[in-house]
């Protein structure tokens, strides 16, 4: 199958479990996950309608960026992990960085984001099954983080990201995302500007719709098995 018709079939179940879960069509935004995909299956998907695409290594997302730099809809996502020699390729390229976890590397995206650029969107992630081997920090430290990027100029805080651990049923990956579902609830009180909770992959999408996801990341079903060097 094609590109176009995988992001049709993506589009289909979103709609089936907005649907099912009593949500309006919209309230999901999909973000293709292009990472090692090709120029070419990018410009796939973008002909068939799709604008958001997320990216895992800073200098594929650059060159990315630069050779697709006419396409001026593209709303290009960062979603991997950020070193500090690495932030200002972010800053000066992405709309958005879903990967906040370090107070150092947020003053760094602020400091570095050009003047004649919006401010940039960001979501902060949160470790919420407390894994060694994952970003994120814990929900405990999630106010002073939030007061960090909330005073930073060139930031804006747009919401929340996490990659929890696999469930073996859909009700207990529910269960996992309820205390970051109510978090995000928390935020969305305080701060207008809170719309966005990025949940959600191929393995876990009516969970995280449920949950009460905004965004959800799908690479594998749009673009096939990933490619390696």
């Amino acid at each position: 199958m094609s590109v176009a018709d995988n992001l049709q079939e993506v589009r289909c179940e979103i709609a089936e479990i907005t649907q099912r879960f009593a949500r309006p069509a919209e309230s999901v935004r999909l973000l293709a996950v292009s990472k090692t995909k090709p120029v070419e299956d990018i410009l796939a998907a973008y002909a068939a309608g799709q604008r958001l695409f997320g990216e895992n290594y800073v200098q594929e997302a650059v060159d990315k960026h630069q050779q697709l730099s006419s396409y001026a809809d593209i709303e290009w996502h960062f979603i991997g992990p950020i070193q500090s020699n690495k932030s200002r390729q972010i800053a000066e390229t992405m709309a958005w960085v879903h990967t906040i976890d370090r107070d150092k590397i947020a003053r760094r995206l602020s400091e570095q984001r050009p003047a004649d650029m919006p401010p940039l969107n960001v979501l902060i992630q949160v470790n919420i099954s407390d894994e060694a081997s994952k970003s994120g920090i814990s929900l405990d430290q999630l106010d002073d983080m939030v007061s960090l990027v909330m005073a930073l100029p060139n930031l804006r805080l747009r919401g929340l990201m996490a990659i929890p651990a696999p469930q073996v049923s859909e009700a207990e990956q529910i269960q996992v995302y309820q205390p970051l579902k109510q978090a995000f609830q928390a935020l969305q009180q305080q701060y207008p500007d809170v719309d966005t909770l990025s949940i959600g992959m191929s393995g876990d999408l009516a969970a995280a719709i449920a949950s009460g996801s905004t965004m959800v990341r799908v690479g594998t079903a749009i673009f096939g098995a990933r490619n390696y060097a």
